[in-house]
C-alpha cells in the first residue's frame, strides 16, 4: 500500500503492456528492482546514485527486492551528493545546468576559460563524492593551477636520488612523510575519503620541493621512505586517480626545442653575453613558458 508496484498508462503513454491489472506500466521501484536482478542478480556489491534517492526510491527498492529474492539485495549504497553551480542547485528547472562539453571547451556563460578534463576529474576528487560539489570558474580556476603543483612535485620527486645513509638523519619529518604515506590506504578504505589524500600530498609537496630545491638536505629522509613516496604519489595519481599532466603532450614536443635554447643561453652567459641570456628568457617568459636558474648551475623550465 506505501508505492505503487504497477500503474494504468494513459491512452497518450508510450509505455504500456497488458497485465493482470489492466494496461499499464511497472512502477518506479519495481522497475530498477526488476532490471538489477535479471542483469546483477538476487544480490550485488555496489549500488549507486542521487543523495536525493536514497528516499523513498532506494528504501523501497531494498524492501521489494528483499521480499522477492529473500536477501539484501546490496552489500554497499553509494550516494552521491548534489551539484551546484555558483551555490545554487543544478537542474534543469533552474535553467542552470553545465555539460561536461561546456566545461571543456569553455563554451558556458560562467566559464572564462575552457578546462581540460583531467582538471575537471581533480576538481571533483576535492570534494567527498557524498558532499556537495560546487562548479564555477574561480574553483576549476584553482583546481587548474593545484594540479600543475601537484604534478610538478611528482616529476621532482621521481628525479631526486637517496642519499647513501641507511636511517634518516632527521626522524622527525621521516616519521611525518611516514605517517601522511600510511594514511593514503587509510582514508581510502574510510568511504573513498579522496579529498584527504590531496591534502596530505599537498603536505609532502613543500618537502618534496625543498629537497629539490637543497634547503632539506636529502640525508634528512632514509631512502626507504623516499622509494615510499616514489611508489604511493604514482600509484595514487596515476593508477586511482587517473591523472596525468595536462600538458604532457606539449611538454614531449617542446622539451628537444627548449634544450636547445638552454643550451644557446648557457653558451651565451659562459661568454658574458647577458644580452642573449636576457633576451631568450624574457621572450620565453612572454609566450608563457618560465625558466628557473637551479642552486647547482642547471635551469629548469616549465608552462605557466
Amino acid at each position: 500500500a506505501d508505492f505503487a508496484l504497477w500503474k494504468n498508462a494513459a491512452p497518450e503513454h508510450i509505455m504500456r503492456w497488458s497485465s493482470p491489472w489492466g494496461v499499464g506500466f511497472p512502477g518506479w521501484h519495481i522497475e530498477c528492482s526488476a532490471m538489477a536482478t535479471k542483469y546483477l542478480g538476487a544480490q550485488f556489491d555496489i549500488h549507486g546514485g542521487g543523495m536525493d534517492l536514497l528516499f523513498p526510491h532506494h528504501e523501497s527498492e531494498i524492501a521489494q527486492s528483499t521480499i522477492c529474492n529473500h536477501t539484501s539485495p546490496v552489500n554497499y549504497w553509494m550516494h552521491n551528493n548534489m551539484i551546484t553551480i555558483n551555490g545554487r542547485k543544478m537542474g534543469k528547472s533552474y535553467n542552470n545546468v553545465i555539460k561536461l562539453t561546456e566545461l571543456f571547451s569553455g563554451s558556458h556563460p560562467i566559464l572564462a576559460q575552457a578546462f581540460h578534463p583531467l582538471t575537471v576529474r581533480f576538481f571533483i576528487l576535492q570534494s567527498h563524492y557524498r558532499s556537495p560539489l560546487d562548479f564555477s570558474n574561480d574553483a576549476l580556476a584553482a583546481s587548474e593551477k593545484a594540479l600543475k603543483r601537484l604534478w610538478e612535485a611528482f616529476e621532482n620527486l621521481k628525479k631526486l636520488e637517496a642519499g647513501k645513509q641507511e636511517t634518516a638523519s632527521d626522524k622527525e619529518l621521516d616519521d611525518k612523510l611516514n605517517k601522511w604515506l600510511h594514511e593514503f590506504e587509510e582514508f581510502m578504505d574510510d568511504d573513498f575519503s579522496t579529498p584527504k589524500i590531496i591534502a596530505n600530498m599537498f603536505e609532502m609537496t613543500s618537502v618534496i620541493n625543498s629537497l629539490k630545491d637543497k634547503l632539506i638536505p636529502m640525508e634528512s629522509v632514509a631512502p626507504s621512505t623516499l622509494e615510499r613516496m616514489k611508489e604511493r604519489f604514482n600509484t595514487y595519481l596515476t593508477e586511482i586517480f587517473g591523472l596525468k599532466a595536462t600538458d604532457s603532450a606539449n611538454n614531449e614536443i617542446l622539451k628537444p626545442v627548449m634544450e636547445l635554447l638552454l643550451d644557446i643561453r648557457k653558451e651565451a652567459k659562459l661568454k658574458k653575453d647577458f644580452a642573449t641570456s636576457d633576451k631568450i628568457r624574457n621572450q620565453l617568459t612572454e609566450m608563457g613558458i618560465v625558466i628557473k636558474d637551479e642552486k647547482d648551475g642547471g635551469t629548469s623550465w616549465g608552462i605557466g
